[in-house]
C-alpha cells in the first residue's frame, strides 16, 4: 500500500479527523480567493490585498463549522449560510465565504433525501444570492452575485448525485446479502430434508431386516437340540436377512458420496416390482401374508414405488412385531383412476401399549412423510374387531414425472 493510500485509510477510519483537514482546506482556498481583484485593469488578477478583519472572522467560523458537517449537516449549513450571509452583505471587496455554505449544502444533500435538499439548496440559493443582489455593495448584475447562485445550485446538485449513488451500491450490496442469506436457508432445508430422507430409508431397512433377524433366531434357538435341521433353516433365513440388509445399507450410504464417484451405487430402488420378493422374507420367518394386485402393470415413477414399497415394508414389520405369532397379513395394490392405493390389514389382537402408533418410534411418522412427499394421503388406525389397517393412496404422476411418461 502506497503512503498515500495508507492515509487515505487512516482518514477515512477517524471521519471527524476528515472533516478538519477538508475544513483546513477549505479555509486556505477561501483565504486565497480573498486575494484574487475581478475587477483588475485585465479582468481577474492577483492582487496584493489583504481581506478585512470581518471577512478573516467570518471565513473562520464558516471553515470551523465544517469540522462538525457529519454530525450536524442542518446546523452547519445555518452557521455557514448566516456567514455567508453577512459576508455578501457587508464585503467590499468580498471574499469567498460562500464556499463554506456551498460544501455545507453538498453535505446536507449528500446525507438526507431530496425532499430535504431540495427545501434547503432553493433556500440558501435564494437568500445569498437575493441578498447579494438587493443589499450587497456590487451590481445585481454581477458576476458574484451569478457565481454564489451557480455554485450553490451546484453544491446542491452533486450532493443528491452522490446520496443516489450511494443508495444505489447500499441497494444492491442488500439484494447480494438477501440473496446470500437465501442461498444459505436452502442448502440448510436441503440438507435437513436430505437427512430426513436417509433417516427413513435407515429406520425401514433396519427395523425390517433386524424384526425378521430376531425372529428366525429366536425359532432357531428353539429348536436347535430337538429339531436341527429346522434350526439350519432358521439360520439360513438370518444369514439371508443380514445380507440383504448389509445390501440396503451400503447402498443408502452410498448416497451420501459425491456424485462423481465411481463406486456409487448404480442398483435402482426396490418398487413394487419386489413385492413378491418382500412378501417372502416375511413368509419365511412365519408370517402370512396374502398379496393380492390389481394394478394392471401401471408403471410407477421410482418415488411413487419406492414410497409403496416401503410402506408396505414397515407395515408389515410392525404386523410381525406386534400382532402376535398367529396373526396373517393382507397386502392390496389397486390402481384406482390417477392413484395407486396401497392397503396392508391383519387380524392380530394387540395390547393397547403394542400398537404401532404408541410405541413411540418412528415407523408411522416416516411412512406419513414419505406419502406427504408425494401429495398423497396415509390412514392408519385399529380395525373392527381385531387388527390394524394402513392405507395409503399415492399419485401415479408425481410433479417430477415427464409428460410423456407411460402410466
Amino acid at each position: 500500500m502506497t503512503p498515500l493510500a495508507r492515509a487515505r485509510c487512516q482518514l477515512q477510519a477517524h471521519p471527524l479527523a476528515l472533516d478538519a483537514t477538508l475544513a483546513a482546506a477549505v479555509l486556505l482556498s477561501m483565504l486565497a480567493g480573498s486575494f484574487v481583484d475581478p475587477h483588475g485593469q485585465r479582468g481577474v488578477s492577483w492582487s496584493i490585498r489583504a481581506p478585512d478583519p470581518l471577512s478573516l472572522l467570518l471565513m473562520t467560523l464558516g471553515a470551523v463549522a465544517l469540522v462538525f458537517r457529519r454530525s450536524a449537516p442542518m446546523p452547519v449549513l445555518a452557521v455557514t449560510g448566516t456567514v455567508s450571509l453577512v459576508e455578501c452583505v457587508t464585503g467590499d471587496p468580498r471574499a469567498p465565504v460562500a464556499m463554506c455554505a456551498v460544501v455545507a449544502l453538498f453535505t446536507v444533500a449528500a446525507s438526507t433525501d431530496r425532499a430535504t435538499t431540495l427545501r434547503a439548496g432553493l433556500l440558501t440559493m435564494t437568500v445569498l444570492t437575493g441578498a447579494a443582489m438587493l443589499a450587497g455593495p456590487l451590481p445585481w448584475y454581477a458576476q458574484e452575485n451569478l457565481g454564489i447562485l451557480a455554485w450553490t445550485g451546484i453544491g446542491a446538485t452533486a450532493g443528491d448525485a452522490v446520496r443516489s449513488r450511494q443508495a444505489v451500491v447500499q441497494a444492491i450490496r442488500d439484494r447480494a446479502e438477501r440473496a446470500e442469506r437465501t442461498r444459505e436457508e436452502e442448502a440448510r432445508r436441503r440438507v435437513a430434508e436430505e437427512r430426513l430422507r436417509i433417516a427413513r430409508d435407515l429406520h425401514d431397512v433396519v427395523a425390517h431386516h433386524i424384526a425378521l433377524v430376531n425372529v428366525q433366531a429366536g425359532v432357531a434357538a428353539h429348536v436347535m437340540d430337538k429339531r436341527p435341521d429346522q434350526a439350519k433353516e432358521a439360520l439360513a433365513h438370518v444369514r439371508e436377512a443380514s445380507r440383504s440388509a448389509l445390501n440396503e445399507l451400503r447402498a443408502t450410504v452410498g448416497l451420501l458420496r459425491q456424485s462423481g464417484d465411481p463406486e456409487a451405487p448404480t442398483e435402482p430402488a426396490p418398487g413394487l416390482d419386489r413385492l413378491e420378493d418382500l412378501a417372502g422374507t416375511f413368509r419365511n420367518a412365519g408370517l402370512q401374508v396374502d398379496v393380492a394386485r390389481t394394478d394392471d402393470g401401471t408403471t410407477l415413477p421410482a418415488a411413487v414405488g419406492l414410497a409403496a414399497y416401503r410402506v408396505i415394508q414397515e407395515a408389515l414389520t410392525n404386523v410381525q412385531k406386534h400382532a402376535g405369532a398367529e396373526a396373517k397379513a393382507e397386502v392390496s395394490v389397486v390402481r384406482v383412476g390417477p392413484n395407486i392405493e396401497v392397503t396392508v390389514l391383519d387380524d392380530g389382537l394387540r395390547a393397547d401399549d403394542e400398537s404401532p402408533a404408541a410405541g413411540g418410534g418412528h415407523g408411522l411418522l416416516g411412512m406419513r412423510e414419505r406419502v406427504t412427499a408425494l401429495r398423497g394421503t396415509l390412514t392408519t388406525g385399529p380395525r373392527y374387531g381385531g387388527g390394524f389397517r394402513v392405507h395409503a393412496i399415492l399419485p401415479v404422476k408425481t410433479r417430477t414425472a415427464t409428460t410423456g411418461e407411460t402410466v
